[in-house]
């Protein structure tokens, strides 16, 4: 599943098309990823409007589109789930099977694909964001995410493993699996740990690490789908035999909070 980095990677794949005119769009429309969705009116709203901008906020994208002298805006959020992915291809371009929706420009067409459907394609119009995306959670570098916000958060999950508690989108918009284990092996926190029993400093650590992990997963996979340095847990979680970039202990794994976690025993440990 893409997670916050990989999500904001696919949405730049978009970038050319912005500012540009939408001639016509193209669709399937009877494929899952439309559910709840009258896609005669969506492609009547699109059709002839310009793409304004594009946002990403966790596992989510949104991309604004305005008709020149429209008094509201076409509001499309797209979720990768699984398998889905953006793409630019070249004018003239002829859709395949899972290229679900295509917005077609002058130079360009924006293709979103998705062979096993498990993404979601949302859709409003209106003079304002939609609730779908407003009442999103705060991003995780907004000033809005607080080493209080998430004390209070850990707290109300007291007894939950911390791991499972990374994984709840409510609180960490964006962050999966492999960021949740990179994060509590940073601040050397065991992932069996109970959320609610982390002190004022552990809790100090973890909130720093989190941010740092998102910032540099941003610049580093966001940016042009790149690997993160071997300093990194990442490049080491799923080697066989791997060991700790940091101690040389051999990593293990375990399920935690019902995904595979890897976590350095001689680094994390249960307290």
């Amino acid at each position: 599943m893409p997670e916050l980095a990989e999500v904001d990677y696919f949405r730049k794949q978009w970038n050319p098309g912005l500012g540009q005119r939408i001639e016509k769009v193209l669709v399937h429309p009877k494929a899952r990823i439309f559910r709840g969705i009258d896609t005669k009116r969506f492609v009547r709203a699109l059709s002839g409007a310009t793409l304004e901008r594009s946002e990403a906020r966790g596992k989510q994208m949104l991309f604004v589109a305005k008709e020149h002298g429209a008094k509201t805006k076409a509001w499309l959020g797209l979720h990768l789930g699984m398998t889905g992915k953006l793409r630019v291809e070249p004018p003239g371009f002829e859709p395949a099977r899972h290229d679900h929706l295509v917005l077609v420009q002058s130079k360009r067409a924006l293709v979103f694909d998705d062979p096993r459907l498990f993404g979601r394609v949302l859709f409003a119009e209106g003079a304002t964001a939609p609730a779908w995306w407003s009442k999103l959670p705060p991003d995780l570098l907004s000033p809005a995410f607080t080493v209080q916000a998430l004390a209070d958060f850990l707290r109300r999950r007291a007894r939950a493993p911390i791991k499972a508690v990374l994984l709840m989108q409510e609180r960490f918009p964006g962050i999966g699996n492999w960021m949740a284990d990179e994060i509590l092996w940073r601040a050397a926190i065991h992932p069996k740990q109970p959320a609610g029993s982390l002190d004022t400093a552990r809790l100090r650590v973890l909130y720093r690490e989190i941010r740092a992990v998102c910032r540099n997963a941003l610049r580093i996979i966001g940016r042009d789908w790149s690997d993160p340095p071997d300093s990194w847990l990442f490049n080491h979680r799923w080697q066989k035999g791997g060991t700790c970039p940091r101690t040389g202990a051999k990593l293990q794994h375990a399920t935690i909070g019902g995904r595979t976690t890897c976590w350095s025993p001689g680094r994390q440990k249960l307290k």
